[in-house]
């Protein structure tokens, strides 16, 4: 396995935030196209709903970021939208270059939850209305993934839900740079998941990256987002 290495440097609020650090850059240590893609069959919306409300015994492969930060954990929740377009979409964005955690990466809507949100769900809406202007009520909630600690100290429960029609988005400048959707079907492929290693003080680090090029730009999907969408293609094979 060869594996990039960093020098050491004080504690950051992201991998993102590590001077010269480019998630690009990181050598390609393997690729999953071995594992089985997600059935177009079951990336349809009626069967994702029916996997959510159908019980099933499974595991999730990512859980928990090494640490590179001191604070305190914090509770926080993210929407994974899927948008039914000719195939299902999953409605993610660009993070803003200036942002104090995760800057310029590719998220999914969501944030640190509020003492106000009497639950995650609640979190994960809110967030997606302030980011991108998204009303609460043009979203069927399936329910949750499990959760998913990031090496920046946030404690994230992915809330999985699917748009109804006549959504809109009114993006907001401060903290969203783009707003776009990549298919549900290239995430839920293997095939398309690459694995990236490096050494960071003296900690080996790994992640997933699942590039996607929608004839505009390439979107970089990787790090703790990439990780939740392994989760859920764990989630969609189990059986």
């Amino acid at each position: 396995m060869r594996t990039a290495r960093v020098s050491a440097t004080p504690t950051i609020n992201s991998l993102s935030s590590l001077p010269g650090f480019d998630p690009h850059s990181v050598p390609v240590v393997g690729i999953d196209a071995h594992l089985p893609p997600v059935a177009p069959a079951e990336l349809t919306l009626p069967a994702l709903r029916a996997r959510f409300q159908r019980p099933v015994s499974w595991e999730p492969e990512l859980l928990d970021e090494p640490r590179f930060t001191d604070r305190s954990p914090a509770a926080a929740s993210v929407l994974v939208a899927i948008v039914e377009r000719d195939e299902p979409m999953v409605l993610l964005t660009q993070r803003t270059a200036h942002l104090s955690t995760h800057s310029g990466q590719i998220a999914f809507p969501g944030g640190r939850q509020d003492p106000h949100d009497h639950d995650l769900t609640v979190t994960a809406l809110r967030e997606a209305q302030e980011e991108i202007g998204l009303q609460p009520e043009f979203v069927d909630v399936l329910g949750t993934l499990p959760i998913y600690r990031t090496g920046s100290a946030f404690v994230v429960t992915p809330v999985v839900g699917l748009l109804r029609s006549g959504f809109s988005f009114v993006r907001n400048p401060h903290e969203v740079d783009e707003i776009f959707e990549v298919p549900l079907a290239f995430l839920m492929n293997p095939a398309n998941h690459r694995r990236h290693a490096f050494e960071w003080n003296g900690v080996q680090r790994e992640w997933l990256s699942m590039p996607y090029h929608d004839g505009i730009a390439e979107r970089y999907v990787w790090g703790a987002t990439a990780g939740m969408l392994r989760n859920f293609y764990r989630f969609l094979v189990a059986r």
